[in-house]
């Protein structure tokens, strides 16, 4: 149930935390787009993404100019096999409709049971503010104003409050982003929730745990987000265990479990620390570049090429790009091809045909450890291939 409106004027809605990029980065933003050519908004999965992978300028510039990578890949001709089903989207809509239904009441029930709180929720009570406002910068000003109420109105009269898909501002790398959770629960006592609703399954309370780690760090970025409200909020304080409710057994009935996600919000702040600034990038391309997927595509390869990636096989499950990457990669001989470990392993040595080269003795400086342990690697696998024969 919604609470009344008080009397009096309607309060003013303070300005968004994040501001939007100057007008000359934009008009560079929308001119790498193609002119006619929609932003995608960044979402928490993509920010996620990118606080994994810091170093990947192309990734971070595509990003953050609101190209759609999928589309992209498309037109270079390395279609990605991302996304969800048609059937798996209904699936999750309609589980996250049960969970929400009447007011969220057994959304609240699930919190409080694993969280508790200073009092029971009562259905009948809490608080379920409208978030409607023109755009997402005056949708996340609204929800930055709902939470400062929720958190007044927890203060004063001991009331729970239910937020549906608020929205949250960030800056990354010096471009705002807009995110969506599923919910944010504000208890009586100040303290903000992110609530995460999957249609993956929970049998016998856990879940599959690579899927429940992507959860974590979509919902650090969340829970990063609300910091930042949180900061310009008397008496508010965000959790850093999150609600995962999930279809328990398999079934269609909601379950819960709490997520700590202290470790993915330390990650996750350091990484987008690190985000060279959109600008910066932007200001290294030639003028006139532009990724509008209806170029040729060898001059939409060449503008792709000309923004610095940083690809390992990780990128394969995280990023619409990652075959093109790979491939390019591959034709490279670069190591970073087989993997983060093996690229740290290899000091020096960027190539694969550098590798071997070391390992046969046709080159590199014999005191150095990493050609010395090729060296004796290759002079194992000789005798180890010596004896098989005999």
């Amino acid at each position: 149930m919604s609470a009344s409106p008080a009397s009096g004027p309607p309060p003013q809605i303070p300005p968004s935390p994040s501001t939007p990029p100057p007008t000359a980065l934009r008009q560079r933003l929308a001119e790498l787009r193609g002119p006619a050519v929609a932003p995608q908004p960044m979402d928490a999965r993509a920010l996620a993404a990118l606080a994994a992978n810091p170093g990947c300028r192309r990734r971070a510039l595509l990003d953050g100019a609101g190209v759609n990578k999928a589309v992209l890949a498309q037109a270079l001709g390395s279609p990605s096999a991302f996304g969800q089903s048609q059937f798996a989207f209904m699936r999750g809509n309609a589980f996250e409709a049960k969970v929400k239904a009447d007011g969220g009441a057994e959304l609240m029930r699930l919190l409080y049971g694993q969280l508790g709180g200073p009092d029971e929720p009562d259905p009948a009570t809490v608080r379920t503010p409208d978030l409607a406002a023109a755009g997402p910068q005056g949708r996340a000003a609204r929800t930055a104003l709902a939470l400062r109420e929720a958190t007044e109105a927890g203060a004063q009269a001991g009331a729970w409050t239910f937020l549906d898909h608020p929205m949250l501002a960030l800056e990354v790398a010096g471009s705002p982003a807009y995110l969506e959770p599923d919910a944010v629960v504000v208890a009586p006592d100040g303290r903000w929730t992110v609530v995460e609703i999957k249609s993956f399954p929970m049998i016998d309370a856990a879940a599959d745990a690579a899927k429940v780690g992507a959860a974590a760090r979509q919902s650090a970025v969340y829970v990063l987000a609300l910091e930042r409200v949180a900061g310009h909020t008397t008496g508010a304080s965000v959790h850093d265990r999150v609600l995962l409710v999930c279809p328990k057994d398999f079934s269609n009935l909601p379950t819960a479990s709490v997520v700590d996600v202290r470790k993915q919000l330390s990650v996750t702040r350091r990484q987008l620390t690190r985000l060279t600034r959109i600008e910066d990038i932007a200001a290294e391309l030639p003028e006139g570049t532009t990724f509008d997927p209806e170029l040729p595509a060898e001059e939409l390869t060449a503008a792709v090429e000309r923004v610095e990636a940083a690809y390992a096989p990780e990128c394969l499950s995280a990023c619409e790009l990652a075959f093109h990457c790979r491939d390019r990669s591959r034709e490279a001989g670069a190591v970073e091809a087989l993997g983060r470990g093996v690229r740290g392993e290899l000091g020096g040595l960027r190539t694969v045909d550098a590798v071997l080269s070391a390992a046969r003795g046709e080159s590199g400086d014999p005191t150095d450890p990493t050609v010395s342990a090729l060296r004796r690697a290759a002079e194992l696998r000789a005798e180890a291939l010596n004896g098989a024969a005999c």
